[in-house]
């Protein structure tokens, strides 16, 4: 760095090693993303997306729900559907149009663009898995974790109510939310139609599912649509030579800067995915080769001595911690990518994105503006499956399954209610790259 004349000395950059180390809890209670700072990968990742100040789902998202029911049976064939989906979009963002720097972030999921026919087809299999075996229970008690604008909860309510009055009476359907501003949303929408419904067994909770303390021992259903994608993730990389893991950090630099390290690993909850995984899959670090390969790598000049890093989805880890000790005979209904394209470089890397007028930029890092960008990963469906049967169920397999979305609407979904006059099927054709798993 060069300096003027007369100008004084530029201050030495601060030692890393005095930067303040704040976890998710210490985080959330900042205005800014605090400088000088040292952070967990998945605490910088959560509080990206939840702080309550600034994070991405407090400050700029927005779900995109079409004002009615899109009339696909009107609808020329998939192109036009896409071309109707475009104008929607247009119309929307044009009424953030004061967010002229980074658009407001539209984003839209299956439940909103197909409803309510989506939410029939998963209301459709609550109702026939409760109907075929209620184990026990004269209610039906689900739980939806992480709702949006509630519209999942209303079509089921919807199906239930009219396929099955006498279930419908004794259904109480539980909304989980953090985001405080989507919660008040989903009250707004209750009240409207518990005006005309007379329905009050729908109980919305502003609070974390990684806060829950309540234990129920009813048999319910769990449900998480759309939303594993966002649990945050921690970074990994293995030593070639020791196959020792180390755990990413990020540093903010007293000028805002950011930038991953990585130190021996310590961290407890990384330490129990490594050994649940390893338990559960057999598969210890999926980014080390073999040791034959491992010792060429290192005989040649110039190698990495670390492997590439890899994105392990620690709090979805908390999460299947959670229903193991506070909903025990819960069966559970979730559905997220399993793919992504565009996504940062790294094992199950992320995508990260924001929108800028209306065009939708991707980064190639995680090492982002919190609260500017969405940061969302895919789910590795059969590890999921493998750690959930051995954590929740204890070791049974039986009765939990994978299956692709397409084969799920196929089974349960009214497909002829989202048909274009040519044939087509957006709600099959559509999430080609998710997939469910039920328990």
């Amino acid at each position: 760095m060069h300096k003027k004349p007369g100008e004084p000395d530029p201050a030495p950059p601060l030692d890393v090693d005095t930067y303040y180390r704040y976890d998710s809890v210490g985080l959330s209670k900042t205005k800014e993303h605090p400088y000088c700072s040292r952070t967990r990968v998945r605490d910088f990742i959560h509080n990206s997306l939840y702080n309550p100040h600034y994070g991405y789902f407090s400050k700029q998202a927005y779900i995109f729900s079409p004002p009615e029911p899109i009339p696909f049976n009107d609808i020329k064939d998939s192109y036009h559907f896409t071309d109707h989906l475009s104008d929607m979009y247009k119309d929307i963002e044009g009424e953030y149009s004061e967010y002229n720097d980074i658009s407001r972030q539209v984003w839209h999921t299956p439940t909103e663009l197909f409803r309510p026919w989506y939410g029939y087809a998963v209301a459709s299999y609550i109702l026939s898995e409760f109907r075929r075996d209620p184990r026990g229970s004269d209610k039906l008690i689900i739980y939806e974790m992480g709702a949006g604008n509630g519209t999942l909860m209303l079509n089921i309510m919807d199906f239930i109510r009219e396929h099955d009055p006498e279930v419908f009476s004794k259904t109480f359907y539980n909304i989980i939310e953090i985001s405080t501003a989507l919660a008040g949303k989903q009250t707004a929408n209750h009240e409207l139609r518990a005006a005309s419904r007379q329905h009050p067994r729908v109980n919305i909770i502003n609070k974390s599912i990684f806060d829950w303390t309540n234990v129920e021992n009813s048999p319910c259903f769990f449900l998480a649509m759309e939303v594993l994608d966002n649990f945050a993730h921690d970074v990994v990389r293995y030593n070639y030579a020791t196959g020792e893991p180390y755990q990413g950090v990020v540093l903010t630099d007293e000028h805002g800067d950011y930038s991953e390290a990585y130190e021996t690993l310590s961290d407890p909850l990384i330490q129990r995915f490594l050994t649940l995984r390893g338990l559960a899959t057999g598969v210890s670090a999926p980014t080390l080769s073999a040791s034959w390969r491992r010792n060429l790598r290192l005989s040649l000049p110039f190698a990495p001595n670390m492997s590439e890093p890899e994105f392990i989805p620690t709090m979805s880890l908390r999460w299947l911690e959670t229903l193991k000790t506070y909903f025990p005979r819960s069966r559970l209904v979730a559905s997220d990518f399993f793919k992504l394209p565009d996504a940062v470089p790294g094992y199950n890397g992320p995508v990260v994105q924001t929108r800028h007028k209306g065009t939708m930029i991707p980064c190639s890092t995680y090492l982002v503006q919190p609260g500017w960008f969405d940061i969302f990963f895919p789910t590795d469906f059969e590890q999921l499956r493998a750690m959930y049967d051995q954590l929740v169920r204890n070791g049974n397999e039986a009765g939990t399954q994978v299956v692709s979305h397409q084969t799920f609407l196929e089974s349960y979904a009214n497909l002829n209610a989202t048909r274009t006059k040519s044939g087509e099927n957006p709600m099959l054709s559509f999430y080609e790259n998710v997939k469910f798993i039920l328990s």
